[in-house]
């Protein structure tokens, strides 16, 4: 029987990946991951969260108490507030001053689930760490493959692209070859205490609060003119980190009988005016990119190779893109994308593929019509 420790979240995904892992007859424990601590992160910043309530991962970790006692696991709960902070938080609200987007689940999955969490797991004797993330592991003799999970619209790999062979070889996914209605219904016929629980919504440290008014605790606001592209002022924004490219909700611009009747759409940034770009139409030109460079990419096996046709998403969920790339040197790439791509976004990944094999990703950094630099 190999040892396997798993992260028990108290959501319904990770439950049943316990259950799968148990019922295969491993050696299963489980770990709780406390990764965030309102009292202790706003010491380090001298600011108070005003939303210290109860933090959601209190209530999570009541709710793998409960799983793991009725699949009589012993559970482990572990701190990684430090790790969390120093890798994760603080890389976040960096990309957020420079006016990018980022995307903490993908740095959480590199540095804690499968760094800090890895560690943990081999001081306590595992041969293997399990996560409830929809994505498979092919595991041969010399390399392991990273693969699409079986259910299309909950494919997670696109959050996995900066994993390390090293870390790889040592990840199993236990609900990868499931889909969601399936997942549910072994948690119901189980009777699993999280059987009907709702999927968690936003950013994990953040839970169901209001974003906007938990990044006003961190990052100063700086409210701006809100411009269309040809530089005529419509309208105020509250700060440009509160946006991000190809958004439409929450903008505030009403309507006139000087526009067309279109919706408006973010479609560029000006941090030297601190301006927000703004057009009209989901189809915008000014959204419209066909190649962009990105930095800090990772393989997870093989090296990519120059001018190879693969496919990319350049956000979850996105249909597969065709993609070319070169390298540029040791830490950029060039990703060129002829069909063209609507709203690539700086601070967001690209991840690679090759039919279901994840190959890896990169951190996108500045987007191009032709020869033109987009203001993202």
């Amino acid at each position: 029987m190999k040892k396997v420790i798993l992260g028990l979240s108290g959501g319904v995904d990770s439950s049943v990946a316990l259950k799968v892992l148990k019922d295969e007859n491993y050696d299963v424990e489980a770990m709780f991951m406390r990764n965030w601590d309102s009292a202790t992160n706003n010491d380090i910043l001298g600011n108070p969260d005003l939303n210290n309530d109860v933090c959601p991962q209190e209530l999570d970790y009541q709710d793998a108490v409960k799983v793991a006692e009725q699949l009589n696991v012993p559970l482990h709960r572990i701190d990684f507030i430090e790790e969390y902070w120093d890798m994760v938080f603080t890389y976040f609200l960096n990309e957020y001053k420079s006016g990018r987007t980022p995307n903490p689940d993908i740095m959480c999955n590199k540095y804690i689930k499968f760094n800090a969490f890895l560690k943990k797991a081999d001081s306590l004797g595992a041969e293997y760490i399990a996560m409830g993330h929809y994505a498979r592991v092919r595991h041969e003799k010399d390399k392991s493959y990273l693969l699409r999970g079986v259910d299309d619209n909950k494919d997670q790999t696109y959050f996995l692209c900066m994993l390390t062979q090293a870390q790889l070889k040592k990840a199993l996914f236990p609900i990868g070859h499931l889909t969601k209605p399936e997942v549910r219904k072994i948690a119901a016929e189980a009777n699993l205490y999280t059987a009907a629980k709702k999927d968690s919504t936003g950013i994990c440290f953040i839970g169901e609060r209001n974003f906007k008014e938990f990044l006003k605790n961190y990052l100063p606001a700086k409210p701006g003119n809100m411009v269309t592209p040809e530089g005529k002022v419509i309208g105020k924004h509250d700060g440009l980190m509160y946006y991000t490219i190809g958004q439409r909700k929450g903008l505030g611009i009403g309507g006139s009988n000087e526009f067309k009747s279109e919706a408006w759409f973010v479609c560029g940034k000006d941090l030297e005016k601190n301006e927000l770009i703004v057009g009209q139409g989901h189809d915008s030109i000014y959204l419209e990119s066909n190649w962009c460079t990105a930095k800090d990419f990772n393989w997870i096996c093989d090296p990519l190779l120059e001018d190879h046709p693969y496919t990319a998403k350049f956000r979850y969920r996105q249909k597969d893109i065709p993609v070319t790339m070169k390298y540029v040197d040791e830490n950029t790439i060039q990703v060129f994308y002829p069909g063209l791509c609507r709203a690539v976004t700086p601070g967001q990944a690209v991840v690679f593929y090759d039919g279901e094999i994840c190959l890896g990703g990169a951190i996108i950094d500045q987007v191009y019509y032709d020869e033109e630099r987009r203001k993202y």
